[in-house]
């Protein structure tokens, strides 16, 4: 299929509103990549560059290693999947998947036969003669994805492909575009602002924001170990609990974290980590995700609770301690019946996220402590 490559990528609009800066990164054959963030982060301008429907202000573009920059869209070998479909409502969808091939000359003969292919992966067979007003969101998004596929590109770009759908039908479709990235082995580059959608698609994501890619990696690695507070913020549901103003304590030798007027010895792998360090502000803001928390009766902190939120098989509790309010833990369905004014909980160390309080960057064995 493809390579993507693209260095330095600068967009700016009227000459001073930059849209995305800096931006480097080398997408390898047969990988599914999503670009995630909030709304305004440059993803969408980011994908149009690469399918040529904006221009690069600055650096460079390639696919299959050959510079792409001054190269029209409809010879850059794409296909786009667009949040609003896309198809022609006056066709039929055996004629919206026809289309493409027509534009491409494509023998009559060699056109029924891959509507006919694309047609049963996406298990559209039955749809054929119908118009797209016939069709239901998840149907007519299926006949966008074909259009997509019949005339095997190099390269796919999803632009927010599942946002129109609900959920039951966005959790299906999700299904399917992983069945069908390993089916055709093809290079993905696709656009979200949906974290679940990220993590469940995507070999790599790229999370961005004003602009600028905060990191890259596996879901995973993301997820584990984000670089700076607004990737720890943005990836993972419910999101983060962000503590500030935490002091990082030395004793005999031993690195201890104050948090909630409470000290609490940090684990093994943190001590080795901070013995390698030092002079760096000794307070930090300390993160911790709301599956971490455990509900005991008698426990490190106690929490009012202020507000329960009951999902089905998990409970997500809005608790404050002291001057920390809306911390969210997440617990099992049973306490919402319970009608607890206040809770017990218990914290690992070793699930502990300490952040830089000024530069908000996740701290690690480049940076200075400095410890009381």
């Amino acid at each position: 299929m493809a390579t993507v490559a693209l260095r330095n990528i600068r967009k700016e609009f009227d000459g001073h509103i930059v849209a995305v800066d800096n931006f480097t990164l080398d997408v390898q054959d047969k990988e599914f990549i999503v670009l995630v963030g909030p709304s305004g982060c440059g993803k969408t301008t980011t994908l149009y560059m690469i399918a040529g429907l904006e221009d690069v202000s600055s650096g460079e573009i390639y696919i299959d290693g050959k510079l792409m920059n001054e190269v029209e869209s409809k010879d850059r070998d794409i296909a786009m999947v667009f949040q609003n479909y896309a198809l022609y409502p006056h066709l039929t969808v055996e004629k919206n998947l026809e289309f493409p091939l027509r534009m491409h000359k494509t023998p009559k003969k060699n056109r029924m036969k891959k509507i006919a292919e694309v047609a049963e992966i996406l298990e559209i067979s039955e749809l054929l003669k119908r118009k797209p007003h016939k069709l239901s969101g998840g149907q007519q998004q299926r006949v966008a994805i074909g259009k997509a596929i019949i005339r095997e590109p190099k390269l796919f770009l999803m632009d927010e492909p599942l946002a129109n759908l609900d959920v039951f039908l966005r959790n299906q479709m999700r299904v399917e575009l992983i069945r069908l990235h390993k089916k055709l082995g093809a290079t993905f580059i696709y656009v979200t602002h949906d974290q679940v959608e990220a993590l469940t698609l995507g070999t790599r994501i790229v999370v961005m924001k004003d602009g600028y890619i905060q990191q890259t990696g596996t879901p995973q690695d993301v997820f584990n170990n984000p670089s700076n507070v607004f990737v720890a913020s943005f990836i993972g549901l419910p999101k983060m609990n962000f503590i500030p103003g935490c002091s990082l304590i030395e004793r005999n030798g031993q690195f201890y974290i104050r948090l909630f007027e409470k000290e609490l010895l940090l684990d093994e792998k943190k001590q080795t980590k901070l013995q390698k360090t030092a002079d760096i502000d000794s307070i930090v803001t300390v993160g911790i995700r709301p599956d971490k928390f455990t509900v005991v009766e008698r426990g490190m902190f106690t929490a009012i609770v202020e507000v329960s939120e009951f999902i089905g098989t998990e409970t997500y509790l809005h608790l404050s301690i002291g001057n920390v309010r809306d911390l969210i833990v997440k617990t099992s369905a049973s306490m919402l019946h319970s009608e607890v004014k206040a809770v017990d909980l218990l914290v690992d160390p070793s699930a502990l996220y300490l952040f830089n309080q000024n530069t908000n960057n996740l701290m690690n064995d480049s940076e200075d402590i400095k410890c009381h």
